[in-house]
């Protein structure tokens, strides 16, 4: 009558990992889920979800993530699959490659950027069928 879940643990909680303000991790972070940094990492950042940076949130080291929103500081190289998003009040220094690029008027974005080729159909040159 009954049957049990077969959901794990972390999909009941909707897979978000979480750094509080005041933390700071030495290290390299590699996670499959989604994670919101307000505290500081000095290492490398690897996940196939989306990386939010908080306002008091840092990152010195290289970021690899499918999605990255930007409020506090990095400094290192981003790679992106899908989208970064930078707000207003961000800090970003270094290297950036991502598919598609929002920033935010105010924000600091001292960066060489390379948008990566998107999947969409070429146009046709000019005269071309």
């Amino acid at each position: 009558m009954f049957e049990k879940s077969t959901k794990s643990y972390t999909e009941l909680l909707g897979k978000t990992n979480r750094i509080v303000e005041a933390t700071t991790i030495k290290g390299d972070i590699e996670s499959i889920a989604d994670f919101r940094l307000d505290g500081h990492l000095i290492g490398n950042f690897t996940s196939k979800g989306k990386l939010v940076i908080g306002p008091a949130g840092s990152v010195t080291g290289d970021i690899s993530c499918q999605n990255v929103d930007v409020e506090g500081m990095v400094k290192g190289k981003i790679v992106v699959q899908d989208i970064l998003s930078v707000k207003n009040k961000a800090s970003i220094h270094g290297e950036v490659t991502c598919g598609k690029l929002s920033v935010e008027p105010g924000a600091d974005f001292s960066a060489s950027c390379i948008m990566k080729a998107t999947s969409k159909p070429a146009l046709p040159a000019h005269g071309e069928k």
